[in-house]
């Protein structure tokens, strides 16, 4: 049996550090920073968004004296899962049938893309 997780919704700033943490899947402050390209930004800011990330849930730390190496515990496939569903929950009535419709009605999905999901679905299926 799937357990399901529950995790919160991420601010923009959150998603764009945890984005980074499942990419480099540990790392320190500092290489956050690197990676945001911004070396104005500054240790403490992003500090405070990872510490914020760990209390929610997302990430874990190990600690080498003062220094904290990161890494996510919610998997980004996980946290993908869970806000598809909100989405269908709260515009299609859970249903993954009028998301996909309302996907192809508005030209955001393509006949090649839908047919590539109808054979993930009976690929699925056979399993």
């Amino acid at each position: 049996m799937k357990r399901k997780v529950s995790v919160s919704p991420l601010t923009k700033a959150e998603e764009e550090v945890m984005h980074i943490i499942w990419q480099m899947e540990r790392c320190l402050v500092r290489d956050i920073i690197e990676h945001l390209g911004d070396p104005d930004i500054p240790h403490s800011t992003v500090s405070s968004v990872v510490r914020i990330l760990e209390k929610k849930g997302f990430v874990d730390h190990k600690a080498y004296g003062k220094t904290h190496e990161y890494f996510p515990v919610i998997s980004k496939e996980e946290y993908a899962k869970q806000g598809v569903s909100s989405l269908m929950d709260k515009y299609f009535g859970g249903s993954p049938k009028q998301l996909v419709s309302f996907l192809v009605q508005n030209e955001d999905m393509n006949l090649k893309e839908l047919n590539d999901l109808l054979k993930t679905l009976d690929n699925n299926k056979k399993k």
